[in-house]
């Protein structure tokens, strides 16, 4: 029997929310400090994803210069009413207890593609927006609600709603808080669905790790009061250490042409059961409507499956998923596939020389700021992979690096680089910070910095760095990389070039990039 293999977006793809508009799906994820911001994928059947394009694609629209770790682009929620796409998200400044600085915005297009128009803000309340577009013509914004009074670490209390006025372009009348959230807290993530006779609100709880699950209540009157699902969560892992989908949650409901409805949700693959180096990623569900009007996994019980149901009717080919990516830089724009991180990338930084086949990157900031790091990036999507690159790169003193890199955050990384070392010239080597514990290994091998192969193999929490000069292959180092792992986004594999000296004043120019699944 045919059927959906989880997880439908893999790598990091997190905080899913689904549509089906003008007879597409789509889904659209969060993407934090990476840019562009906000991607979407799009499918005809459920069944096969691909990438279709993304939001945020210009200073006009975002700016994330300067966000902390873990911060930005947050829970981005799309629906789609009189002919146009409303996609409304949060861009989160600080996460510092007690408080939480973030920015609710939506911003409006007839197509998926864009133009989007600027952002309208809306409020700064809580995180995790959504816009319900009711029957009646009523649009109202609902968001997780954060008191900073709360004496727990976690300070989410609960979900108001407000109704949006589109003419005016802001929010209006009175602020209702319709869900305190369950014992198990945590409560974000609110979206609301209209089935029948009942508001239906979805919310996500108990924090994103293996405790995350989704939670359902509903009322006959939008504004309340809401009944808890008496056999909730709706959908967990918390309970089940064997499953293949750790950490369920945070989910949004789509229906088929033919009334069936799917649920897509977070979720994650740990290595060896322990590290989700690859960051969390989408799943789906299929769901049915109990006799008393509840949502069940059409499975039974609230454990997510690895292979779901195709929609009835499907009769096409399910594509094996190849993840394998390839880039010789031979046309003018960057790939799709490639992410910067926190700035966008231009011509002050950035070249492609088609002609050539190579692309330029000029040094600037190390990986641990959050400002100006020159650095283009793509996603782990497979537990076993290779990456390769060529570079070519003259540094003249220790202060200027390039090299190839994996990165999960400022305070986790590991880098195999290329730099100036007084004694022995033009070397290769790698550093490495692990939960912002900095250190640089011994191994320095001398280079002719010109067309060096990079080669870093993945095997789980295993990495392997070697370099290939002059036709010799000469083996670095073999290193843990469980640290890559946690906190909000997953693991990068990316061309980095730093100059710590003076910005914009070396270069390192790189033939082509491969990354293989194994």
């Amino acid at each position: 029997m045919k059927s959906i293999h989880n997880p439908i977006l893999e790598g990091f793809n997190p905080d899913p929310c689904i549509l089906k508009a003008k007879g597409i799906y789509y889904i659209v994820v969060s993407t934090f400090e990476w840019l562009p911001g906000i991607r979407v994928y799009e499918s005809n059947d459920l069944v096969n994803w691909n990438y279709c394009t993304s939001v945020l694609i210009n200073e006009e629209l975002v700016n994330l210069q300067g966000n902390p770790t873990g911060c930005s682009i947050w829970a981005p929620h799309i629906s789609y009413c009189e002919d146009t796409f409303y996609l409304v998200y949060t861009d989160v400044k600080s996460t510092k207890v007690p408080f939480k600085d973030v920015n609710n915005y939506l911003i409006t297009s007839k197509d998926i593609k864009g133009p989007w128009s600027n952002p309208i803000y809306l409020n700064s309340s809580g995180f995790d927006p959504s816009l319900f577009q009711d029957e009646n013509g009523e649009k109202w914004l609902a968001n997780e609600i954060w008191d900073y009074r709360l004496i727990t670490h976690n300070k989410s209390a609960g979900i108001i709603i407000q109704k949006f006025d589109y003419e005016k372009k802001e929010l209006i009348g009175k602020t209702y808080k319709i869900f305190d959230g369950t014992e198990y807290e945590k409560t974000e993530a609110p979206q609301i669905y209209k089935h029948k006779e009942y508001y239906y609100l979805l919310t996500a709880e108990g924090g994103t790790g293996e405790g995350h699950m989704v939670t359902v209540a509903r009322s006959k009157n939008i504004t309340g009061p809401y009944e808890l699902d008496p056999k909730n969560p709706m959908l967990t892992s918390r309970d089940n250490h064997n499953l293949y989908l750790k950490c369920a949650g945070h989910a949004s409901l789509v229906e088929t042409d033919e009334h069936e409805w799917y649920l897509a949700h977070l979720c994650t693959r740990p290595i060896i059961g322990k590290y989700p180096i690859l960051g969390r990623e989408t799943a789906l569900q299929k769901v049915i409507w109990s006799k008393d009007g509840w949502l069940r996994l059409i499975q039974g019980g609230h454990s997510p499956a690895t292979d779901v149901e195709p929609p009835k009717g499907f009769n096409g080919v399910i594509k094996i998923k190849d993840n394998k990516f390839f880039d010789d830089f031979d046309k003018k724009d960057l790939n799709s596939e490639w992410s910067t991180l926190r700035i966008f990338p231009n011509s002050n930084w950035l070249n492609i020389i088609p002609e050539k086949s190579i692309i330029r990157i000029t040094g600037a900031e190390s990986p641990q700021s959050t400002f100006d790091q020159h650095i283009i990036a793509i996603r782990q999507s497979d537990i076993n992979f290779g990456a390769e690159t060529v570079i070519t790169f003259a540094p003249t003193n220790h202060l200027q690096l390039a090299g190839m890199i994996l990165y999960l955050d400022t305070m986790n990384y590991i880098y195999l680089y290329l730099s100036y070392d007084d004694e022995k010239g033009i070397i290769a080597q790698v550093m490495k910070a692990v939960k912002d514990d900095f250190s640089i290994l011994p191994v320095k091998l001398p280079v002719s910095g010109n067309k060096v192969k990079m080669h870093i193999t993945v095997n789980g929490i295993n990495a392997q760095f070697s370099v290939e000069d002059q036709e010799t292959k000469e083996f670095l180092v073999k290193e843990d990389i469980s640290f890559l792992s946690g906190g909000y986004t997953g693991n990068f594999i990316g061309l980095a070039v730093n100059n710590l000296e003076k910005k914009n004043a070396c270069f390192a120019e790189f033939d082509n990039f491969r990354y293989q699944p194994e």
